[in-house]
């Protein structure tokens, strides 16, 4: 089931939640709907690495458990919040920038890098102090920066 508020409006936040799943497309058309379409593929790569991280690595896809998102739109901002209701993780310093899978072990070459997705695609990405919430921005300057 999702619960959902009302639809974003420019300055305004709205929020939705929906019990730990990995069937996340309806979610994401939600999340996705006020996003240029050029843009849209990229922002689902990342949005869909932060739920999962919320549903399976945060709440353990504990159907029990919720996912919190909060969205908004402004004239040159995208946001979004999404919080689980695990037990939270300790953020490395990663260079995510220079990151290669291909550094770790074998048994390592997973972890992390849907963090550094998630830094690669987003302008701003800031987790609260216990690790059970992540904040995700991206301006529209960035947009046309980045996804040309």
């Amino acid at each position: 089931m999702i619960a959902l508020s009302l639809t974003p409006t420019r300055k305004h936040w709205s929020s939705m939640s929906f019990a730990s799943t990995l069937y996340l497309c309806p979610i994401l058309d939600l999340l996705l709907a006020h996003v240029p379409s050029q843009y849209e593929l990229q922002l689902r790569l990342g949005l869909q690495e932060a739920l999962v991280n919320a549903a399976k690595h945060g709440n353990q896809l504990d159907p029990s458990k919720q996912v919190m998102v909060q969205f908004s739109v402004t004239d040159n901002l995208y946001s979004w919040v999404i919080t689980d209701q695990g037990l939270g993780f300790k953020q490395q310093n990663c260079q995510c920038r220079n990151f290669q899978h291909t550094d770790l072990p074998p048994e390592e070459s997973e972890n992390g890098r849907g963090l550094c997705i998630l830094d690669q695609i987003f302008d701003q990405v800031h987790w609260n102090k216990d690790g059970t919430s992540v904040k995700l921005s991206i301006s529209i300057n960035s947009f046309r920066r980045y996804f040309k």
